[in-house]
């Protein structure tokens, strides 16, 4: 056994990693609430694509800054520790491992169930698409955990297949709109005038996060990617911008396909309803397959992270039994035991995640809530204190790298919070009781480690 990680992955894999984790379920899983929660005003719902792919862009443009001064393990973890100090970092690494790691990637694992589910005709929430979502799980676990390599190979290959859909939906649904009118009508009408909620814009901008978010993931392999302070800062801008540019297109194009009325109400067959529209009935389940597939790389780019998260907490000798999660096996490269404790994490989510939000009666009582938002806009606020660190401890760094960038994502992250408090009001409330009752658990393990040590 040995405690160092392998410099395994290059630049196209870093790339991969954040276009791939990011585009993936979120585009087609979130494209309907966006439409629902402004109440089919598309212009309100590219300004709503647009906002969360700017927070997403000023947020990692000041980790690809971070990303060429420090290198440790673990990306944002170091980047805690080196501006804010141990014990925040160590907060970070809990709150990653035990909550955002494990309920995105957990979601993302029912998402791709569900698509396949759709193909298949079954019913989302029966026990075909949820048994389904355990094996994905399993399935990516095993991959990440035995053959790392193959993990990265498969980013790759999944992110490039990803793109076909999206583009082919860009192109030709904007023309198919452009020649039959729809998307000119989708444009200038409103399919209802009732919101469902006070205020559109931010609920559709909190929809949008989780379409966006997965990019901090990314930073999780820096320990195994060559000249890390070189790739991945690349990897962080490039693959943030880019996926921008494409969410915008896609929605433009889905505009295009179908009348916004017909989307809102298909549910979750709403994306297959469109393509099948331009794509005809066999070339819409054909590109629909490679919306599942798209799906299944980002489960496999979150759990590359999942898998990871215990380690960064064991290589600095904290959290629980720290000298059994720092392990890194001699012959796959990768710390078996964390990575087993993250997909244990990940079952334990993805049952949350049906008792709180599919089950004909919820199982939590207050204490439910959408576990693919929540955990995302709680990491906006923990970049805050980063952001600010970076300014006060930044020396020599010229003022758009210690000043202006800093306040963007200050401002940015705040923005974030900000729509999530207005939108889901007293969801917030009872998911910050869970949220501290975890970190107080995390707290309690921390002290009793250095104790018993």
């Amino acid at each position: 056994m040995q405690e160092g990680l392998e410099k395994r992955y290059g630049l196209l894999t870093a790339i991969a990693m954040v276009v791939g984790i990011v585009i993936g379920s979120g585009v087609f899983f979130k494209a309907e609430k966006v439409l629902v929660a402004t109440g089919g005003n598309l212009p309100m719902g590219i300004l709503a694509w647009f906002l969360g792919g700017l927070v997403m862009i000023i947020c990692a443009y000041n980790f690809a800054i971070m990303a060429t001064k420090y290198e440790k393990v673990s990306g944002v973890v170091d980047y805690a520790e080196a501006l804010v100090g141990p014990r925040y970092a160590y907060v970070f690494a809990w709150f990653a491992a035990v909550i955002y790691f494990p309920a995105m990637t957990s979601v993302v694992a029912w998402v791709a169930a569900r698509y396949f589910g759709v193909l298949m005709g079954w019913e989302i929430v029966g026990p075909q698409v949820m048994t389904l979502a355990g094996l994905f799980l399993v399935g990516s676990y095993v991959i990440n955990a035995l053959a790392p390599k193959l993990a990265g190979k498969l980013q790759v290959t999944t992110t490039a297949a990803k793109l076909i859909p999206l583009f082919l939906m860009a192109i030709f649904g904007t023309i198919f709109g452009l020649k039959n009118g729809i998307l000119v009508k989708n444009f200038t009408t409103v399919a209802t005038h009732t919101f469902v909620n006070e205020n559109p814009l931010f609920t559709a901008v909190v929809g949008t996060c989780f379409a966006y978010e997965g990019w901090i993931c990314a930073t999780s392999i820096n320990a195994e990617l060559k000249d890390a302070k070189r790739n991945l800062p690349l990897a962080l801008i490039f693959g943030s911008a880019f996926v921008v540019l494409v969410y915008m297109l896609y929605y433009i194009g889905l505009a295009g396909a179908v009348e916004n009325e017909v989307m809102m109400a298909g549910g979750e067959t709403g994306a297959k309803l469109a393509f099948s529209t331009v794509f005809t009935q066999f070339g819409g389940t054909l590109l629909f397959v490679f919306v599942v597939i798209s799906c299944l790389g980002t489960l496999n780019g979150l759990m590359m992270a999942c898998t990871r998260a215990f380690y960064a907490m064991g290589v600095r000798n904290e959290g629980p039994m720290p000298q059994v999660f720092k392990v890194v096996d001699a012959v796959t490269k990768m710390p078996a035991n964390s990575a087993l404790i993250g997909v244990m994490m990940a079952m334990l989510w993805l049952t949350y995640f049906y008792g709180a939000n599919l089950a004909p009666v919820t199982w939590f009582g207050p204490f439910c809530f959408d576990s693919s938002e929540l955990p995302i806009v709680t990491i906006y606020a923990m970049y805050i204190p980063i952001f600010a660190m970076q300014m006060r401890k930044g020396k020599g760094m010229s003022l758009l790298h210690r000043v202006i960038a800093p306040i963007l994502g200050i401002l940015a992250s705040a923005f974030m919070v900000l729509a999530a408090i207005v939108s889901l009001k007293q969801a917030i409330i009872y998911y910050l009781i869970l949220f501290a009752g975890i970190i107080v658990i995390g707290l309690l393990l921390k002290n009793y480690k250095h104790e018993a040590l």
